[in-house]
């Protein structure tokens, strides 16, 4: 697993530690990603490139499959499934799948870090024509970079709840967790906004044994956390 912020790979190993017991966990962390992209106004060629050499490295180290964690990268799981012929996820696909997948018409996506929002939209969308083409879908965002520096789950979940009542998200009928980080926030927020709140690691998790140990893997699906 790659990872961008030491609180999403905390998130990421309790949930292969639940649902992919077998996994031998390896964790590549850049704490700098995300910064800068921040400075950067987003990806640049250059933070693509530093990307795919972290994959690289991942890969010529005997890596089986790979999660990566940090969403604001995900477009570079693309060109990395291109380049490499084991199972490379992306953060949150499996979580959008089963959303897309489930009776939502109207999702909500929360974040707190600004490219984490069209990186979540971006995947959303490119999933509707495979997963629902027949029934309609509206999406809106909210984020909040307060709950980024919250000192706890608490007030990381008002800090969203705050932006999802601003963005009129309010009325959605689910939200979906844009960040792994966010995760520990999920139960606080769903009694906040009356919501079933998603969230992406245990799918992610499901997906990579359901690939790889296909006697054993069970339905990529996402778990809400009911208000």
């Amino acid at each position: 697993m790659i990872h961008a912020v030491p609180s999403g790979a905390r998130v990421a190993e309790q949930a292969f530690a639940r649902e992919f017991p077998q996994a031998a966990v390896w964790n590549v962390m850049d704490d700098r990603l995300l910064d800068d992209a921040r400075l950067a106004g987003g990806l640049t060629d250059t933070l693509r490139r530093r990307m795919l050499r972290l994959i690289g490295h991942v890969m010529d180290g005997g890596a089986q499959g790979l999660l990566l964690t940090c969403s604001s990268y995900g477009e570079v799981v693309d060109t990395a499934r291109t380049l490499w012929d084991v199972p490379v996820l992306k953060s949150d696909e499996a979580m959008f799948k089963a959303a897309l997948a489930g009776p939502y018409r109207r999702i909500a996506v929360v974040a707190s870090t600004p490219p984490a929002v069209p990186a979540a939209v971006t995947q959303l969308e490119a999933l509707v024509p495979a997963v629902r083409p027949d029934r309609p879908l509206d999406i809106v965002t909210a984020l909040s970079e307060d709950a980024a520096d919250a000192d706890d789950a608490e007030a990381t979940a008002r800090h969203l709840a705050d932006a999802l009542r601003a963005a009129g998200g309010a009325d959605a009928d689910a939200v979906l967790l844009a960040q792994y980080s966010l995760t520990p926030a999920a139960e606080a927020l769903a009694a906040l906004v009356e919501l079933p709140v998603l969230d992406g690691a245990g799918a992610a998790a499901r997906e990579l044994r359901g690939l790889l140990l296909p006697g054993e893997g069970r339905p990529a699906t996402a778990a809400a956390v009911a208000p």
